[in-house]
């Protein structure tokens, strides 16, 4: 079986370096994350680009609109009204570190994960993808890209919790910041591209020692494999 390590350098050399999170600043970073949230990448970056068009990637401008303002800007997002109250939930946060993440960099990584999870509308993979990519926190992402496929892989049994998942990997791979960040990508990466709900097995590089490998000639074994 695979190692949560070897899946990473497999990948890693599979598709290189990711360069994710894309964003000009932390605070868009931050933005983006919650954005993102059931949507695709292009519906984030045309919000994005109208916010930073009316100069408002700034926290205490962007802080300053209400939520029916501030919705017809994000509308690309969709759910853009209550994407709005969360950007402004997560704002009213933010304004207690000076809106600033250099004044939360002496805070406890496990006292800030609980604090963004206390803002309405921040769940678990919003708030550890803000401390990882906008704060520089040794915390893994997990979504429904790393479920799917380390399930498949059999790393995973696919009824774990998401904090059971993000302790196997805090417990097994050994990479710092960095290597958290980019296995994260990578693993998005190869969810959207070859380890899809209806999986490109031929395509893989891990395909060799997945116990769930289908051969693409034979579809009824695909969507089997595929369920959930």
């Amino acid at each position: 079986m695979l190692t949560v390590n070897r899946v990473y350098d497999l990948l890693l050399r599979e598709y290189g370096p990711q360069h994710w999170w894309p964003g000009r600043t932390d605070f868009e970073v931050a933005i983006g994350a919650i954005l993102t949230q059931s949507v695709s990448w292009k519906n984030v970056e045309s919000a994005i680009r109208t916010l930073r068009g009316e100069r408002l990637l700034h926290p205490r401008r962007l802080h300053a609109l209400g939520a029916r303002e501030l919705a017809p800007l994000i509308r690309p997002t969709g759910y853009f009204n209550q994407k709005a109250k969360k950007l402004l939930n997560f704002l009213d946060w933010f304004r207690g570190y000076g809106y600033s993440f250099a004044k939360a960099a002496g805070a406890d990584t496990a006292i800030l994960r609980e604090e963004l999870l206390a803002v309405n509308g921040i769940g678990p993979e919003t708030a550890d993808s803000i401390l990882l990519y906008a704060m520089g926190r040794k915390v893994f992402v997990v979504d429904a890209y790393t479920r799917r496929v380390f399930t498949r892989l059999g790393i995973l049994l696919g009824s774990e919790s998401y904090d059971a998942i993000q302790r196997m990997f805090h417990a097994r791979f050994r990479g710092g910041v960095p290597e958290y960040n980019e296995y994260h990508a990578l693993i998005v990466n190869h969810g959207k591209e070859v380890c899809r709900k209806r999986p490109l097995c031929g395509r893989c590089r891990l395909a060799r020692a997945c116990p769930s490998r289908v051969s693409e000639s034979d579809p009824a074994a695909s969507i089997t494999r595929t369920a959930g």
